[in-house]
């Protein structure tokens, strides 16, 4: 929804007089983002010190890192590693500062964990991350999975692990480095480049003392000037520090940025490292970015950014393209990708965090082994970079893959899958900030029946509730939220409305009310008094989402007693959660007010969204006795996010470049663990025209949340007010995606069982085709549907590229195309290049409905594209889409297979038993038909197509090379196992 950035000015004293109305029209004279609004690099001080520390490293030839491991303290005991890490540089003496804590965690994943730690600092450094994202105690590796090879004449420590003992560890003692093997080939190295840096807690007098202690060192050697006889001339010493190493030692205690200032009463806490991903050009993911899929490099002399990549989660409303600031969302996980070798990591920190990235063509430095044996080897490509937190633990995990899937998998036994979403949701959303009053909501709803443009969920933004006052209704333009919501619910459609995380401060209003009572307000940076902003309720605080207590109370919010009007067809979409604040730094919140239990804002920032979407989960969930999963949208964003629903690119616009950039976004995004999201259909500021909207349509039927959205000062552009053509362009566009729920349904199953993506890079399904590792024009869903959204205007010709030694078939005129090569490929105005992959079945359902509700009875179509072997396989889920039963095994999964001129359709097992009398939907679903074959790509015309005795009729006409067999009734269902040959 709306953005704030760049509308307010507060005064210095911060005091804030204007109306809402004044507010309202600030937003409508804002036309791009602000960009002085934002810091960068230079502006923060953690990153411009780390970076800093960076240029000192690359200036110097001779450079090693300081930090070593003491050999003696290292014990290898049930999967852990653990020993003291020192900087030789600052610890003059230990014992009065003590070694730095290091842990290498060897999982039962086949992944690693490596953390480092402060022993016994003057404060507690936050690492409360872990609580939240994990989703369990994950388990080591077993005493028999691991083998420590010893120790080398250079003092490295080898140690093999893995289920085929692929993996090798390399831990170099002096100076620190570990370098990550598979198959004896060097993948991952950390502080390769010597540029971990960890500053200490310390006090501030401590730090005063410090420099003086340097100042005094430094005037004793140069005034009075120190003289050197050599050679009977004197020679005059001054010691000076340089520009790099004089930021080192900026804004430690203290950071202003224009009007604003950062109190920081524990100091200075960030650390950096360099991670490298070794033989691999494309690293992927990060997300939230407006860039491409494979990430630029912000390092170099040909480097197309000179920022590093921010995570730093932020109200940036019509963002810039191709840019590396940070956005709405934060997931510090990065995927390198060669031929040889995929491999990622996850850096578990949630505070403010830049990364560089900097790509070489030839890996000179050749790792550890290089470095031990003083000669330079060459080692393919690599990637660099360099990750920068402000505070926390420094906390990565290193998955070795050695596939895509594995490193899914993975990562998702870390922090999640995605939340299986109600069916409704994977459907069409349609959405404007605002539909104006209950009146209004009744005739857009008929509008789309008298157009024939099925639709699943309308949605209400902020100005449905009584003077933004969340959980109540607007009385004079929503006299009857229940009857409004029961009129869209007897068509099977549901509605949203808007909650977000600020609550106006009114004494009159109950949840402002209860929540000063219960104490559940963010505080100040006193930790006394409740933090204070200004957001589109005015003065407003804001829920402390760590608080226990408030998430609980939070949650009880949505009971049917509590939110008077809702319903159980009601659902919620949580905005403004980065959080948004008008009036603070950077349009959020001080990075200096407190949380429950004493913890900093700045260590948490980026986890915020997720805290206040999970209790709004559980709020929904638990809201009645019917057993009903929650749909809830989140803006902000994290890893975990998933667990708990669906999230969207934000504030974008009305542009073609804006229709252009969805695609790699959502692939990023999709990569990092977090499948289900959407981009605005049509753009959310301005106004499209009829092409771009038509084209955005035919581009967002592909995207995993479909949902059509706009500013309050647009025009209304539902689907069918700009006329003929488009409105049946349109029309078929929205009617493509309900006819492929199933498939997309299957999709959203397999994901939140494995962790993949459900739209993905072309390099996932065609890991060795190296063009294809660039690639974020096109992409797949799933294993079967390749897209290629046209994103230009006045485009009728799309260049494709068509992977593999393999056919692939027009999802419309099933005409062919052999790959692998690009082909110039006709996309008129009615249609974008969408192709099916030879080797796949993908279930449909036909029946033009006006919900995806009222599909729920209706037989399958199954599109069977043969392979050159004439194979071909696929599946099908299905349960009832609305409760957690599925939980319990009340589902149906059948695999598809043709092989050998058999078509087959088996169960597949569950893990979970269905207790006895429970298996309700399974029972009835299970007689619903597959009322047509459709196959595609036989070599001949098919003269017999039988079930058993049953000979079936069958029609088949010839299409390009090959030909196009249709068989109607055959006479199975999608309960019962069954073979149909053919020949």
């Amino acid at each position: 929804m709306e953005s704030a950035q760049g509308r307010i000015k507060p005064s210095k004293r911060r005091v804030i007089v204007r109306s809402v109305l004044a507010l309202g029209l600030a937003l409508a004279s804002v036309s791009a983002v602000k960009r002085e609004d934002f810091k960068t690099c230079s502006q923060s001080g953690f990153c411009a010190r780390n970076r800093a520390y960076a240029d000192i490293a690359k200036e110097n030839p001779q450079w090693t890192s300081p930090f070593q491991l003491n050999p003696s303290s290292l014990r290898l005991n049930k999967g852990v590693l653990t020993g003291d890490l020192i900087n030789v540089q600052e610890d003059k003496q230990p014992s009065d500062k003590p070694a730095l804590a290091f842990e290498l965690h060897l999982l039962d994943t086949d992944a690693a964990r490596i953390r480092i730690n402060e022993r016994s600092p003057i404060h507690t450094r936050y690492d409360g991350v872990q609580d939240t994202v994990l989703i369990k105690p994950y388990g080591h590796a077993t005493e028999g999975s691991y083998q420590k090879l010893g120790k080398d004449e250079n003092g490295v420590l080898t140690i093999q692990y893995g289920a085929q003992s692929q993996n090798t560890v390399r831990i170099s003692s002096a100076p620190f480095k570990i370098e990550f093997l598979v198959n004896g080939v060097p993948t991952v190295l950390l502080n390769d480049e010597g540029l971990l840096r960890f500053e200490r807690l310390r006090n501030k007098e401590e730090s005063k003392v410090e420099e003086e202690g340097e100042k005094q060192e430094e005037e004793a050697s140069t005034d009075p000037l120190v003289e050197q006889k050599a050679g009977g001339n004197d020679i005059e010493i001054a010691i000076e520090k340089s520009e790099l190493e004089k930021k080192l030692e900026e804004n430690l205690w203290e950071e202003k940025f224009k009007e604003f200032t950062d109190s920081k009463p524990r100091g200075p806490e960030s650390f950096g490292m360099d991670i490298t991903f070794s033989g691999i050009s494309h690293v992927y993911g990060i997300p939230e970015h407006a860039s491409s899929l494979s990430l630029k490099a912000t390092r170099g002399p040909d480097a197309p950014y000179t920022e590093p990549y921010r995570l730093y989660n932020l109200d940036v409303f019509e963002y810039e393209g191709d840019n590396p600031m940070a956005l709405y969302g934060s997931v510090p996980f990065m995927l390198g990708h060669s031929k040889n070798s995929t491999t990622a990591v996850f850096w578990m920190n949630a505070a403010e965090t830049w990364i560089d990235v900097e790509k070489s063509p030839e890996d000179k430095n050749g790792g550890i082994l290089s470095w031990i044996k003083s000669k330079k080897a060459v080692h393919p490509a690599a990637t660099r970079t360099h990750w920068m937190s402000e505070a926390g633990v420094l906390d990565v995990f290193v998955f070795l893959g050695p596939t895509h899937r594995d490193i899914f998998r993975q990562y998702a036994s870390l922090v999640g899958t995605t939340a299986l979403p109600q069916a409704f949701s994977i459907a069409y959303h349609q959405c404007r900030w605002n539909y104006n009053n209950q009146n209004d909501v009744a005739e857009v709803d008929a509008g789309f029946d008298e157009h024939d443009i099925p639709y699943d969920v309308l949605w209400l933004d902020i100005e449905h509730t009584n003077g933004k006052r969340y959980f109540t209704w607007d009385e004079a333009k929503f006299p009857n939220p229940t009857g409004m919501q029961e009129s869209l619910s007897s068509k099977g459609r549901k509605m949203v409305t808007i909650i977000d995380p600020h609550i106006k401060k009114d004494g009159d209003y109950h949840v402002s009310k209860e929540g000063a009572e219960l104490d559940v307000y963010i505080k100040n940076k006193d930790g006394s008094s409740d933090f204070d902003g200004w957001c589109w309720p005015g003065s407003s605080q804001w829920i402390d989402f760590y608080n226990p207590k408030a998430r609980d109370w939070w949650a009880s919010q949505f009971s049917y007693d509590k939110y008077i009007g809702s319903t159980k067809s009601l659902f919620t979409w949580n905005d403004m959660n980065e959080p948004s604040v008008f009036s603070g730094p950077e349009i959020t919140i001080p990075k200096d007010v407190i949380h429950y239990g004493n913890v900093e804002h700045r260590n948490v920032h980026n986890l915020y969204g997720t805290m206040f979407h999970s209790a709004t989960a559980q709020g929904l969930a638990r809201r009645d006795e019917t057993n009903q999963r929650p749909f809830v949208l989140s803006r902000a964003f994290f890893a975990g996010t998933q667990r708990f629903g669906a999230i969207w690119t934000g504030d974008n616009v009305a542009s073609w470049e804006h229709l252009e950039l969805a695609s790699p976004m959502l692939l990023t995004i999709g990569l990092s663990g977090i499948p289900f999201s959407g981009a605005d259909v049509g753009g959310f500021f301005g106004n499209p025209d009829a092409e771009l909207l038509t084209r955005w349509y035919q581009a967002g039927i592909y995207y995993p949340f479909f949902r059509a959205h706009a500013h309050l000062d647009s025009k209304r552009r539902e689907p069918w007010l700009f006329g003929e053509p488009y409105t049946t362009q349109i029309r078929e566009a929205i009617r493509t995606r309900y006819t492929l729920l199933p498939f997309w349904y299957t999709l959203f199953q397999e994901a939140s069982v494995e962790g993949t993506p459900i739209i993905r890079p072309m390099f996932t399904e065609f890991p060795e085709d190296e063009a294809v590792f660039g690639m974020d024009d096109q992409y797949m869903v799933g294993d079967a549907i390749l897209v290629k959204p046209v994103v230009k205007s006045a485009v009728v010709r799309s260049n494709v590229y068509f992977a593999g030694n393999e056919k692939w078939f027009d999802i419309k005129d099933y005409s062919v195309e052999q790959g692998p090569g690009f082909k110039d490929i006709d996309s008129p105005a009615d249609k974008i290049p969408v192709y099916q992959r030879a080797g796949t079945i993908v279930p449909k359902r036909e029946r033009p409905r006006r919900s995806s509700k009222a599909m729920e009875n209706d037989p399958f179509t199954l599109v069977i594209a043969l392979d050159s072997k004439g194979e071909a396989s696929g599946r099908l889920y299905l349960d009832d889409g609305e409760s957690f039963n599925y939980e319990n095994g009340d589902y149906i999964l059948r695999e598809f297979k043709v092989s050998k001129g058999v078509l087959s359709s088996r169960k597949v097992e569950s893990a979970v038993a269905v207790a006895s009398g429970k298996s309700s939907f399974a029972e009835k679903a299970g007689g619903l038909r597959i009322e047509r074959l459709v196959i595609l790509g036989a070599t001949a015309p098919l003269k017999k197509v039988a079930v058993g005795d049953h000979s079936l009729q069958v029609n088949c006409s010839q299409v390009g090379g090959s030909y196009v067999c249709t068989v109607k009734e055959p006479q199975v269902t999608v309960g019962k196992d069954f073979d149909l040959s053919f020949a």
